[in-house]
């Protein structure tokens, strides 16, 4: 793929370009660095870096801190990317969990301020949207392989596809799976509710390392666009499919959509209804 041309070429040097910016902060890093206070995950890498410097076979080096920093980016940017387009495909089939979303932010956040993290545990009605569009999409339903590397019940070498849908979809955690509810992360005082059934990042040690990040812009990004838009899509809500396209990876359509800044419409003060579970 080197040496073929085509515009797959682009790929080599936006991926250089990465490696730069990456090199470029780890440098910024290791000139600030304290061993006493450990800041971030650059931080961490570069002290165990210098700790095993005299190890000739130690893994912590800096190519290895390059690469495992973009592999945090690309885990932390592709599912949010996918799962954001869908989210607000789910959004447009649904215009009354949109607007319920629209009134959570303007009671909290309201329209002058930017939406932070720390808002999240004053919202609900929008983490739990957050939840409901993970759980309904599904978006590796089967999620990455892993292989067994001892023996146990399972012979050591088996490759194992643990199969997130079918914990995603049970119907004792979350009744009427195949309907999109928001209800299903909300008790019945209207407050947030965790479930131990939500796993759509994997489990156990090796579940995917980007997820944290995912959770983080996933909320910060869909609350940002809904703080200032309104979505309206090219089809009437009730022709919009949105019916999962692979089995393996839930890729989301292609699709067109209209955006109508909030800004311009009128709004009054709204207090917003609390939710009695699943509706």
């Amino acid at each position: 793929m080197d040496y073929i041309p085509g515009p797959h070429q682009r790929i080599f040097k936006h991926f250089e370009e990465l490696r730069k910016f990456v090199l470029e902060r780890v440098e910024m890093h290791r000139v600030s660095l304290e061993p006493s206070g450990t800041q971030d995950f650059i931080n961490a890498f570069l002290i165990k870096i210098k700790q095993e410097q005299q190890n000739s076979q130690s893994e912590f080096t800096t190519e290895s801190l390059l690469r495992r920093t973009l592999s945090l980016f690309f885990a932390g940017t592709g599912t949010t990317s996918a799962i954001l387009k869908h989210g607000l495909l789910l959004l447009m089939k649904y215009p009354e969990i949109e607007e319920k979303v629209h009134v959570e932010i303007d009671c909290v956040i309201g329209r002058s301020r930017r939406p932070c993290m720390a808002y999240r545990s004053q919202m609900p009605y929008t983490d739990a949207v957050v939840h409901e569009i993970q759980r309904f999409i599904s978006l590796t339903p089967l999620g990455a392989p892993h292989a067994v590397t001892r023996q146990y019940i399972i012979p050591k070498g088996t490759m194992i596809f643990p199969a997130l849908k079918s914990v995603l979809y049970d119907s004792k955690a979350f009744p009427k799976p195949e309907q999109f509810n928001p209800g299903h992360f909300l008790d019945e005082n209207g407050a947030f509710k965790k479930s131990d059934f939500f796993m759509p990042f994997s489990i156990g040690k090796q579940s995917c390392v980007g997820e944290g990040l995912a959770r983080t812009k996933l909320f910060l990004l869909l609350t940002t666009i809904l703080q200032n838009f309104i979505l309206k899509p090219l089809i009437d809500p009730k022709d919009i499919d949105i019916t999962p396209m692979n089995f393996t990876s839930n890729t989301p359509v292609s699709y067109q959509f209209i955006v109508i800044p909030r800004r311009f419409l009128i709004t009054f003060p709204v207090t917003l209804p609390r939710e009695k579970g699943p509706t």
